[in-house]
Parts: structure tokens; C-alpha cells; sequence
């Protein structure tokens, strides 16, 4: 009789052990979920900090470029100017000569 009893308190011990297992198992595979979930939160975030951070990059520096395309331009036209200054009282005196005929 004696062993029977020990016998069956082993095996509702064991299945005691056997449900402890499986609901950490349950527990330790929520965890891992939890954890992957947070690495995408994370992974997102950063991805789109890096995207934000890129785009202000080219930003800044389309900004520089424009600035520094603006001010050859604006030399450019003021060579270009200053270059045919010296000729325009000389053509528009042909225009003149022209048009008196």
C-alpha cells in the first residue's frame, strides 16, 4: 500500500513538474515574442530617425549648393555686364547712324 501511495504522489508530482514546464515554456515564448516586437519598435524608430537624418543632410547641403550656384551666377552676370558696358555707346551710336540713315 505504502509504495502504490508513493508511487502516485511520484506521478502528481511529475505532472505537477510537467505543467510548471509547459506554462514556463508558454511564459519564456511571450517574453521572446515581447522582445522580438520591441526590437522591430526599435529597429523602426531608428530607421526612420536615419531617413529624417539623410533627408536634412541633402537638405542643408542642396541649400549650400543653390546658395553658391546663385552667387556664379550673379558674378557671371556682372562680368558679363561689366564685359559689354565699354561697347554699348559704340552700338548705340550705329543704331542711331542707321536709323538717320
Amino acid at each position: 500500500m505504502e509504495l502504490i501511495k508513493k508511487i502516485k504522489q511520484a506521478e502528481t508530482q511529475a505532472g505537477q513538474i510537467i505543467e510548471q514546464a509547459k506554462a514556463d515554456s508558454v511564459k519564456q515564448s511571450q517574453q521572446a515574442a515581447e522582445k522580438q516586437a520591441q526590437a522591430l519598435v526599435e529597429a523602426e524608430q531608428k530607421r526612420k530617425k536615419a531617413i529624417a537624418e539623410a533627408v536634412n543632410t541633402a537638405n542643408s547641403q542642396a541649400l549650400t549648393k543653390i546658395e553658391g550656384l546663385k552667387a556664379q551666377a550673379a558674378q557671371a552676370r556682372q562680368q558679363l555686364r561689366d564685359s559689354v558696358a565699354d561697347k554699348i555707346p559704340g552700338a548705340v551710336a550705329k543704331v542711331v547712324d542707321y536709323l538717320k540713315g
